[in-house]
């Protein structure tokens, strides 16, 4: 399964988005949260988005879900084309679209179109 990353810049928004997800698309989703500096203020840890890369990629790449700002800067410095790829997505629903396509048991390319169409969801 494509592995997802959602990069904040505060850890609870990180880890509440990604319990979010994982409610709607499952627990076997390869799913991390990266949010908030090493000393656990707000701010963007390369340190952080380079480990939950590597605690979620499974081989099927990996689809990094930046918030805003630095997080956006960080996400890029670890792209790796066809393997690592950053979404330019809203937040929160494209890591639910992404999580659902992914536990489907999609491609790379499929779970970032999924996340990309979340641009378009209407609420009303």
């Amino acid at each position: 399964m494509v592995g997802i990353v959602l990069v904040s810049h505060s850890a609870a928004l990180a880890v509440a988005a990604a319990a979010l997800a994982r409610g709607i698309a499952g627990e076997q989703v390869p799913l991390a949260a990266a949010g908030g500096t090493d000393d656990g203020g707000l701010g963007t840890s390369f340190d952080r988005v380079e480990a939950a890369v590597g605690a979620v990629d499974q081989g099927d790449g990996v689809l990094l879900i930046p918030d805003l700002g630095s997080s956006v800067l960080t996400a890029r410095l670890l792209e790796a084309p066809g393997r690592v790829v950053l979404a330019d997505v809203p937040f929160v629903e494209g890591a639910v679209a992404a999580a659902v396509t992914s536990g489907a048991g999609a491609p790379l390319e499929e779970v970032l179109a999924a996340a990309e169409e979340a641009r378009a969801f209407r609420k009303t």
